[in-house]
């Protein structure tokens, strides 16, 4: 299933959750499958989001219009958002 990923460093997560990602500025609730937001255990200020699309295609689209929606102005974007797709997958 093709993903977007993205890396970020929030300083106040319950603030960007509800702010930034919530508010939606690029329409992912419409466009996406689901999401995930992992948060680092030892630095709990690194958030990881992975967001899940039907197609390469949706994804790409979605990429650019949240490029474009200025969501990610202010915010330590460590790694940009990223369309992959599933190279491997194992369940133990």
């Amino acid at each position: 299933m093709p993903s977007i990923f993205a890396q970020f460093d929030i300083d106040d997560y319950d603030t960007w959750k509800s702010s930034r990602f919530d508010a939606d500025p690029a329409g992912r609730k419409q466009a996406a499958e689901g999401h995930r937001i992992y948060r680092g255990v030892d630095d709990p200020s690194k958030v990881f989001i992975a967001v899940e699309f039907a197609s390469t295609e949706d994804a790409k689209a979605f990429r650019e219009r949240l490029l474009a929606s200025g969501a990610l102005d202010n915010i330590a974007v460590k790694v940009e958002p990223t369309v992959v797709d599933i190279a491997d997958e194992a369940t133990y």
